[in-house]
């Protein structure tokens, strides 16, 4: 992920040369030459580092969705004692994914189906871990939320996050800092807002 700050591997340098190429092309329509010479390599050579195509893509959808339940385990770790704090860097860490691994977004919504099951399982078991992390920090900032509610609310606020693929250019935005806390924003207010008390007629009061 973005907080990395050693030099990438060769195997990371392909799989974020794979992960663009999926993203923009579909999975179908890259080849394994073509990501071969994004790396400066032939394309049988990459078969030192991979199987092919397939199990590029398996490690790319399993390794985000544990390097998130891994960061979010840490971050509550980190946070012990101080619920709106935790709220808070689940939130930062999650956008930190989400500007910085927008091929990743795209690649999940897209290609998910073409993991074989048992990875296809595995992504499925990472991301509910993940969540339940998050309905757990969230109920401790509002304890009023019914496990239900707080779920969809994550659920609704990993939509919102996750929308950076549709926000056009990195260059186009205002700034990564400056995103980062619109996003922010909009994350906490909704979180508000599911928390908020209801009135009779089902407007918020």
């Amino acid at each position: 992920m973005a907080t990395r700050t050693d030099a990438p591997t060769r195997r990371e340098q392909i799989l974020k040369e794979a992960a663009r190429l999926f993203a923009e092309r579909g999975f179908h329509g890259v080849g394994v030459d073509e990501i071969g010479a994004a790396v400066g390599i032939s394309g049988p050579g990459l078969y030192r580092h991979f199987a092919g195509k397939d199990a590029m893509l398996a490690e790319l959808l399993v390794g985000i969705s544990g390097q998130l339940l891994t960061g979010g385990k840490r971050r509550v770790a980190e946070e012990d004692g101080d619920p709106g704090a935790l709220l808070d860097s689940l939130i930062e860490g999650h956008i930190d994914f989400a500007l910085d691994d927008r091929d990743l977004i795209t690649l999940h919504d897209r290609e998910l189906d073409r993991l074989r099951d048992s990875d296809r399982k595995l992504v499925r078991q990472l991301q509910r871990q993940y969540v339940e992390l998050w309905v757990a920090a969230l109920r401790e900032v509002y304890p009023g939320l019914v496990e239900q509610e707080a779920r969809m609310a994550v659920h609704a606020v990993f939509g919102l996050l996750n929308s950076t693929p549709h926000l056009g250019r990195t260059s186009s935005l205002p700034g990564r800092g400056a995103t980062a806390r619109m996003l922010h924003k909009l994350a906490r207010g909704a979180f508000a807002a599911a928390a908020a008390p209801v009135s009779p007629d089902g407007s918020p009061e």
